[in-house]
């Protein structure tokens, strides 16, 4: 998510997937899905296509635009085989506040005008918060994908996100065990929980022979498993001038002991411009590339000797591939990659970079439960359960 005042947007061309949705039908339910962030796409592509394949509704795709730049929307859209959303809100980045308020605004005018028996979001991003509370306001009933995840600090605007979405939801879909613990804490009927396992990790083993053929870190002249993969992007992490430039010193430092990949979040290369600290990493060996796409980014994260991140998402990409990951954070709400995967918390001093290693041993994947790339069919199997014979509530704009 981004602090970032910019609103300009720069139009996107968004592509086809592979195999078309169906046309709209009267006899069918509808559902409208929203995807917003990089995360938000790789999560929804399997359910979409788990859906197409059951036929059992009309699904309408809503694009809000939160991530606008063309290498973190269209291109990762493209290597996902992502239909062609049917609406783009065009929200831009902004404050909080203001960009939570423009998607809610945008998305409650879809629902009006398509009328769904219901709505997906994913994750835990501003659009999936503003187009919850929409739905809410309007009455249709909402499916939460990524159900249950909690950091327990609620510094983190992603944490006020994902709880406050799943008391607005009436579909709760949990990926690992801790979900279903933390929704029963706060009160969640257990009945609406559905454990159905990680829809991100069907994306990863979906497309994972297409970016290990890319060999990208080849064509970055690093030999594979020989290199550390970096990838920052949390505000608390990059928005402050002397923690990023603490940061880059024990990057720099690191460097002198492995390689380093560096995609960088357009955010992130602003700031990193802004004090000479981009010019440190370059002085420093480190390769500081444009943002990838989802294939090249899975292939880095493939032959990475260890990965560096403050990404959730990446956290699991990692336990699935047998990857060492050293998140740089000091908690996660994805403790199951601790537990059961390659994740280790690297804490928020920039020092502790020094402990980073890169991996003795060849990669031993994770086996979590549900990981196993079939967590879209189990959740499109529950949503045709409950409701693919439901009529759409009568949604009438709120004046």
């Amino acid at each position: 998510m981004s602090n970032d005042l910019t609103t300009d947007v720069p139009q996107l061309t968004l592509v086809h997937g592979d195999a078309p949705l169906a046309p709209l039908s009267s006899e069918r339910s509808t559902v409208v899905h929203v995807v917003g962030a990089r995360p938000n796409f790789v999560k929804m592509a399997p359910v979409v296509a788990a859906l197409r394949e059951r036929g059992a509704f009309n699904q309408v795709l809503v694009h809000t635009g939160q991530h606008y730049d063309r290498r973190m929307s269209d291109e990762i859209l493209a290597d996902l085989d992502f239909p062609e959303p049917d609406h783009f809100l065009a929200v831009g980045s902004g404050a909080h506040g203001e960009q939570t308020a423009k998607v809610l605004s945008a998305f409650e005018r879809v629902l009006v005008d398509t009328q769904p028996t219901f709505v997906v979001v994913a994750g835990d991003v501003n659009s999936t918060l503003a187009c919850a509370l929409a739905a809410s306001k309007l009455g249709i009933p909402i499916a939460h994908v990524e159900s249950g995840l909690r950091s327990f600090d609620w510094t983190m605007p992603e944490e006020i996100n994902r709880v406050l979405t799943d008391r607005l939801s009436d579909l709760l879909f949990t990926h690992s065990p801790e979900g279903l613990e933390n929704l029963k804490a706060e009160g969640v009927e257990e009945s609406r929980v559905h454990y159905v396992g990680n829809t991100m990790i069907d994306s990863l083993r979906r497309c994972e022979r297409r970016a290990r053929e890319r060999q990208l870190a080849v064509q970055l002249g690093v030999e594979p498993g020989s290199y550390i993969l970096v990838t920052l992007h949390r505000p608390s992490n990059v928005d402050h001038p002397s923690r990023l430039s603490g940061i880059v010193g024990g990057l720099v430092a690191l460097a002198a002991d492995a390689p380093i990949v560096f995609p960088i979040h357009p955010r992130t290369r602003a700031r990193l411009a802004e004090d000479g600290s981009l010019a440190r990493l370059e002085a420093a060996g480190v390769h500081c590339i444009e943002p990838v796409g989802y294939l090249d980014f899975l292939s880095l994260q493939a032959d990475a000797g260890a990965v560096v991140t403050d990404s959730g998402g990446v956290q699991e990409e990692t336990s699935a591939l047998g990857v060492p990951c050293y998140t740089f954070r000091t908690n996660t709400e994805r403790p199951i990659t601790i537990s059961h995967g390659t994740n280790t918390l690297l804490g928020d001093d920039p020092a502790e970079l020094a402990g980073v290693r890169i991996s003795s041993w060849d990669p031993t994947p994770s086996a979590i439960s549900l990981w196993d790339g079939h967590a879209a069919d189990r959740l499109a199997d529950v949503l045709v359960t409950n409701y693919a014979l439901c009529a759409a509530p009568a949604v009438q704009e709120q004046r």
